[in-house]
């Protein structure tokens, strides 16, 4: 399957696969990082069980990938991190463009402010 088709059968991600590729974008986290990250957006926080059932998903799909390396600082070993991959970060492009195309018809259609952006 083509690149750009494989990309297209992904769409549209769910609410929180895009927090999750959004929060892996900026680097490598763990779960409960992914969740701080998404607060501190300002984005509604997925319960414990959403966002492990979405990461097992997303790896599975190859959007994100488990990464071999663990900080040494106590406690911190035990955490699974998660780093997105080059489908992931293509799919998560798309999945941004898409929804500026909604957002764009929202605000011709007058849903949304014209002004603001």
């Amino acid at each position: 399957m083509d690149r750009d088709r494989r990309v297209e059968t992904l769409l549209p991600l769910r609410p929180v696969e895009f927090s999750v590729l959004l929060s892996l974008a900026d680097g490598e986290r763990h779960g409960y990082g992914i969740m701080q990250d998404a607060k501190e957006r300002g984005e509604s926080v997925p319960d414990v069980g959403t966002l492990y059932r979405a990461l097992a998903r997303m790896v599975d799909q190859g959007l994100i990938e488990a990464s071999d390396s663990r900080p040494s600082e106590a406690g911190e070993e035990r955490r699974n991190y998660y780093r997105i991959t080059d489908i992931g970060l293509r799919v998560a492009k798309a999945e941004a463009r898409r929804l500026e195309a909604l957002t764009r018809a929202a605000r011709i259609g007058g849903l949304l402010s014209k002004e603001a952006k």
